[in-house]
């Protein structure tokens, strides 16, 4: 594989976008219905990339497989619908990646396991000009399959060998290596307590801010 990519993709909650107070807002209007306590961020944030998934694991020790799961997600989503552009903004450094990305001719895009729904309006509110944005809910699978992957370098048009993939999570390092993408590992976003650091996920590099890539570039 070229050291030089055809384009950069970003995973989104965590990687790209710093998500986790909306996420948590969301998850404390559901957790007040119910009578309970509001939860800090910080408690939520080591689960903000699960999404839904892992805001009722933390909010309510709830699994997808446990009987009330379906409906408190279904609300989870409509409060996270009414709020998610409230606190969310791109993290420290990533705007001028992107700007720096671009005046190298490189293309960009975003590959979440977010719907894309929510994917494209934060995108929109946020002021980006992504090259792609593959949702969750654009293939039959979610990371870390590399559907959502292939499907991203097909709307390129390019080889998944020439694209790099960022991600905040073990699932999007195992993603991008099933596509044959060069994953990169980064540090600044929402580790879960579930699969270790980023220094353990096998990725091609591991960065501490944004801006470190151009220097792996």
């Amino acid at each position: 594989m070229s050291n030089v990519p055809g384009a950069v993709l970003f995973d989104f909650d965590g990687t790209l976008a710093d998500t986790a107070a909306d996420l948590g807002g969301a998850l404390n209007r559901l957790r007040g219905e119910a009578g309970l306590a509001p939860l800090p961020v910080e408690a939520v944030r080591p689960y903000a990339s699960m999404g839904a998934r892992g805001m009722l694991r933390v909010g309510f020790a709830l699994k997808p497989e446990d009987a009330q799961y379906p409906a408190l997600r279904e609300a989870f989503l409509r409060h996270y619908e009414a709020r998610m552009c409230e606190e969310t903004t791109l993290f420290p450094g990533m705007r001028e990646l992107l700007h720096a990305l671009g005046e190298r001719g490189l293309a960009w895009g975003i590959v979440t396991n977010k719907a894309r729904r929510f994917a494209e309006r934060i995108v929109t509110f946020l002021k980006l000009e992504p090259a792609c944005v593959v949702g969750g809910d654009d293939t039959p699978h979610f990371k870390p399959h590399p559907a959502p992957m292939l499907l991203a370098a097909k709307k390129l048009s390019l080889a998944p060998s020439t694209c790099w993939y960022l991600g905040d999570d073990l699932r999007d390092i195992q993603a991008g290596r099933a596509a044959g993408m060069r994953p990169v590992a980064v540090e600044w976003g929402y580790t879960s307590p579930d699969n270790g650091g980023p220094h353990a996920w096998n990725a091609d590099a591991v960065i501490r801010e944004p801006l470190d890539l151009l220097r792996v570039l």
